[in-house]
């Protein structure tokens, strides 16, 4: 716990425990909503090839897992943690033009 608390600049053990608890809420609910969004749209998994649905499910799940990820988030009082850490998140995918980094002022 201590490592994750510096690692993550949080004060107490109950933060991290609240954060554990939203990734674990989020995952799953990301996966559980994923699977009707490919079924609305006629992609099936017994119907449709193995690799093309995975694909799929995986590009389905990512910006829908960042969305409950703020959301749950911000019910559980996280909401700047969260948003600061899809910000990175992007960043790290390649997507950090969606989220400039400010550039510092000139004095």
């Amino acid at each position: 716990m201590e490592r994750l608390k510096q690692r993550w600049g949080l004060t107490s053990n109950f933060q991290v425990s609240i954060i554990l608890l939203v990734f674990a809420i989020t995952g799953s609910t990301a996966a559980f909503i994923s699977k009707p969004i490919l079924s609305s749209i006629g992609i099936e998994r017994g119907v449709t090839n193995s690799f093309l649905y995975w694909i799929l499910y995986v590009l389905i799940i990512f910006p829908i897992y960042k969305v409950i990820l703020i959301c749950i988030g911000t019910l559980f009082g996280q909401h700047t943690f969260f948003w600061n850490f899809v910000k990175k998140m992007l960043t790290r995918c390649g997507l950090g033009f969606i989220y400039p980094k400010k550039e510092k002022q000139r004095q």
